[in-house]
């Protein structure tokens, strides 16, 4: 880095026709002084929360003995990135589990306790209230919304809606997302890669005739209508900031793209909305992208905060792609039969292997002295172990990624048997500076993560 009395600002963005482009943490806005002074810039810490419906083949998930870390069938995707994960045993969700009198809603209840700890209100009678718990990923955002463009960003590649019942009398919400603002608010999930990337960059659209045959005419990126500041500002950064810059807005042209490829499959005879549809129809494309999405809006410090969801519980999305022609929640209900249990672990396996691709650019991306997968802490994880029963005990849970120094990973980690999920949680909002004295049914931190 070139020494001047000059920096950029952490916040510099390229803007130009309704179209905001922030920029990756570059050398050149780490203040003058710092570097004299050979002091790096304080590791950005991102927390990321993901959560895959209908439980686990849990034998093909659990790593055979704790300490070093050794990959079990489902995690082998993860091979890449393993001397940067922590796989967790033993937490558990009692507040998942069915009450007195309560009756069925096992599936709503595992969900909603993920994040908050908290257990579900079933509607009753004239009371069709929300109720669970803030999530742990809304506590982060109300720390760190000062320092970013969005406090938190919540990704689904699954819809539902907010409103209604869904599961024996439990609220659609409960299964619409992860994510909770507080005991009574759910915050919805985004599932169109388009809106998305239109909200992180501020473009505007519509599905109407004349408006779609307008876009088409000028056949303009984001990226384009803000060529001339873009040229400007490269001439004032050195190269190792040119290099950094130009790889990140290649991920930005590559993912418009795409998302501009779907819809051109994908738009044919639409009503006149909003928003045109961009959501690939192969689902693999779809989570990729969103992940990609996921990637640029922590590289450039958009938002820290960001939850993702693969399906809602009971989801009947089919996998054709790794030859499970049958929908994901019958075929959760393996009762043991070993061809069941088989197509549930190519499900699992599949998710994985989509998840690992996203560990692997995160850490093939700079972010001040290291990667974003460095500085970053993603839990991945479900409701439920043993799908067959609905059981919220011993839970599937991986958590990737170096938390700027402060997570110990290569590990195999056993907890005592029956640890509340939310006791990880506070020790992971601790690592990244967010003191929360309970979370939920939390009874204490979790001092696991750097094997202290």
């Amino acid at each position: 880095m070139v020494i001047t009395k000059k920096h950029l600002s952490r916040r510099t963005a390229l803007r130009g026709l309704g179209a905001t482009i922030a920029l990756p943490l570059l050398d050149g806005m780490v203040p003058a002084f710092a570097a004299v002074r050979n002091t790096a810039a304080r590791p950005v810490k991102r927390l990321g929360a993901i959560y895959v419906p209908n439980g686990m083949n849990m034998p093909n998930w659990r790593p055979p003995a704790a300490g070093d870390l050794e990959l079990s069938p489902i995690l082998t995707p993860l091979a890449p990135v393993k001397d940067r994960l922590l796989v967790v045993s033993g937490t558990a969700n009692e507040e998942a589990k069915q009450r007195l009198n309560e009756g069925d809603g096992d599936h709503s209840r595992c969900q909603a306790a993920y994040l908050t700890g908290a257990h579900a209100v079933k509607a009753s009678g004239t009371n069709t209230t929300l109720e669970v718990g803030v999530s742990m990923d809304q506590l982060a955002a109300r720390e760190l919304r000062e320092d970013t463009q969005l406090a938190s960003l919540e990704l689904s590649l699954e819809a539902n809606e907010l409103v209604g019942q869904c599961e024996d009398g439990y609220g659609c919400a409960y299964s619409a997302t992860i994510a909770w603002r507080d005991a009574n608010t759910p915050v919805p999930m985004q599932t169109n890669p388009r809106a998305v990337f239109e909200h992180l960059f501020g473009a505007s659209g519509s599905t109407g005739k004349e408006a779609r045959a307008r876009a088409l005419r000028l056949d303009r990126s984001i990226l384009d209508s803000v060529s001339d500041e873009l040229t400007s500002l490269v001439r004032r950064l050195g190269r190792g900031d040119r290099s950094k810059l130009a790889g990140y807005l290649e991920s930005v042209r590559d993912i418009e793209r795409r998302i501009q490829i779907a819809e051109s499959q994908s738009d044919r005879g639409l009503p006149e909305v909003e928003q045109p549809a961009g959501i690939p129809a192969d689902f693999e494309e779809y989570a990729n992208l969103m992940f990609d999405l996921m990637l640029v809006a922590y590289q450039a410090d958009l938002t820290r905060v960001c939850t993702f969801l693969y399906g809602r519980e009971k989801s009947v999305r089919t996998y054709p792609e790794v030859g499970v022609g049958e929908p994901h929640h019958p075929v959760s209900h393996h009762r043991h039969r070993p061809e069941q249990l088989e197509k549930l672990a190519r499900i699992n396996t599949f998710h994985m292997e989509i998840f690992g691709r996203f560990l692997e650019k995160l850490g093939d991306t700079p972010d001040g002295d290291g990667s974003l997968l460095d500085q970053a802490m993603v839990m991945y994880g479900a409701g439920m172990g043993n799908s067959n029963a609905h059981d919220p005990l011993d839970l599937p849970i991986v958590l990737a990624g170096g938390g700027a120094g402060t997570v110990k990973g290569g590990r195999h980690v056993r907890a005592p048997e029956g640890t509340p999920l939310a006791n990880l949680h506070l020790a992971v909002l601790e690592k990244m500076g967010i003191r929360a004295e309970s979370l939920g049914n939390s009874t204490g931190h979790l001092p696991i993560l750097s094997d202290v």
